[in-house]
């Protein structure tokens, strides 16, 4: 399959697949691909805080491009194939397995709250953590018997999965480090890809500052989501920073056409 030589769909004569809080998926230009277009929508607490964020789509879209295309080029198996524009991605399709994983290094949000630990302390090792993907039941916590029971993933994969996310958490942790930016945790979203008879467990959906929480080394400035759940401004501003600082945009870069525009429930 030549993906480089693919002609290009305009958005309003795709078929759509998917659409989900922060992006679209598209019917793909060869079987077996999909088009992954990025929103400019930014959620919280499960859709309950919502505004449209001109930029937060592009930025996204350019930051996790630069972190599935490294992904791939040190053999870590994700769904990505290539950018094709400020918006959209082509990828593999994936069987999405209903999961989100969270690799945590620094205790924060969700885990300082149910342990009691203070934001910022480091943990005594990374720590993996289970979500059933729902927004009905708000994403519970559950543990690998859970997940096998309910026919989710069986064993091997669950090992399969666990060891990806460990090697995404080492490689994410040195490339913000060389940024000057504390990986404090991440989530990651996997699915099997299926290859004639084959099957393996791939890296899916994205990694970005909607799925990390990163804060400056030297200043401990909050450069993710955090800064719109938490009310604390200044997240195009901090996305932005977080692709000047990884080589991803220019310094007179601004891919924002605006400020937030609030959606009206």
């Amino acid at each position: 399959m030549d993906f480089l030589k693919t002609r290009y769909t305009p958005m309003n004569r795709r078929r759509r697949i998917y659409e989900g809080k922060a992006k679209v998926l598209y019917e793909g230009p060869e079987p077996g691909t999909l088009i992954q277009h990025f929103k400019d929508d930014a959620t919280a607490f499960n859709a309950k805080k919502h505004e449209v964020i001109d930029g937060k789509g592009v930025l996204n879209n350019r930051i996790s491009e630069y972190v599935f295309q490294n992904l791939n080029d040190i053999g870590v198996p994700t769904h990505f194939i290539k950018r094709l524009n400020m918006r959209e991605q082509l990828i593999r399709e994936v069987e999405i397995i209903p999961l989100e994983v969270v690799v945590r290094n620094v205790a924060a949000g969700s885990l300082s709250q149910r342990l009691g630990i203070e934001e910022g302390t480091q943990l005594p090792r990374s720590i993996i953590e289970f979500y059933y993907k729902n927004d009905a039941l708000n994403d519970p916590m559950v543990s690998e018997e859970h997940i096998t029971a309910f026919g989710w993933a069986n064993p091997q994969e669950i090992d399969d999965i666990m060891a990806l996310a460990i090697r995404v958490n080492d490689f994410l942790s040195g490339l913000f480090l060389g940024a000057g930016i504390r990986l404090v945790d991440f989530k990651m979203e996997t699915g099997r890809l299926w290859e004639g008879d084959m099957m393996r467990i791939v890296v899916a959906d994205e990694i970005s500052p909607d799925s990390c929480r990163l804060w400056d080394i030297k200043s401990a400035d909050k450069l993710d989501k955090d800064r719109f759940r938490r009310d604390l401004g200044g997240l195009i501003e901090a996305y932005s920073e977080v692709a000047r600082r990884l080589g991803i945009l220019g310094e007179n870069e601004n891919p924002a056409a605006g400020g937030p525009r609030l959606v009206q429930p």
